[in-house]
């Protein structure tokens, strides 16, 4: 089993986390996206979108999609539990995460991909749309501050994947001038107690 990582990009890291929470520990190939290495013809044989994370089975066969990849070890070390503990525990941490993904992780993301200089020349940029991603990034947090105000955790009482979904984009979000504000202090109590766990590091 080979994890085909970067440690640059927010995706990779998603999954890194979530294997530490479980302590799993797998073999890592580092890709260089710097240079493209992600999309000459030897890795689009494992991912033909030449996206990362990509996991590679003892079988030969590949998974994409951090969380797919999140979901395969969940199932195959179901401790601690990071996606539901019942149907609809699951439901909710899996509403929970896609919140993330849609409000936070992909706003942020869309900023970076549409306005940086990385990815000048590599993707049709639409600079008008990352603008707008900017725009909406803080208010993005403002409701999530609002969402935590009655809880410790993004989906509940228990720390989960929407977690590190959520912590991941924030982090990214850095590289947009995105951070958590002073007086959103349900966010800046989350924040600094997800930010805390050993697993956020790796």
């Amino acid at each position: 089993m080979i994890l085909y990582d970067s440690v640059h990009a927010p995706n990779p890291r998603r999954v890194r986390f979530f294997l530490a929470e479980k302590g799993v520990e797998v073999p890592v190939q580092p890709v260089d996206i710097g240079s493209a290495e992600n999309r000459k013809p030897e890795f689009l044989e494992k991912n033909e979108l030449g996206g990362l994370p990509v996991l590679e089975l003892d079988d030969g066969s590949f998974i994409a999609e951090s969380v797919a990849i999140c979901r395969y070890f969940e199932e195959t070390n179901p401790e601690p539990p990071l996606m539901g503990v019942d149907a609809a525990d699951r439901a909710r941490v899996e509403m929970w995460n896609r919140r993330m993904e849609s409000e936070i992780f992909n706003i942020v993301t869309g900023a970076f991909r549409n306005t940086h200089d990385f990815f000048k020349g590599r993707i049709t940029q639409v600079p008008a749309w990352g603008e707008q991603c900017k725009e909406w990034a803080p208010k993005k947090l403002e409701w999530l501050d609002g969402a935590l105000a009655d809880r410790p955790f993004v989906a509940g009482e228990r720390f989960t994947i929407a977690d590190i979904t959520a912590l991941c984009a924030i982090d990214f979000g850095r590289v947009i001038g995105l951070q958590v504000q002073a007086e959103q202090k349900n966010l800046t109590r989350w924040y600094e107690a997800v930010s805390s766990r050993p697993s956020s590091k790796a």
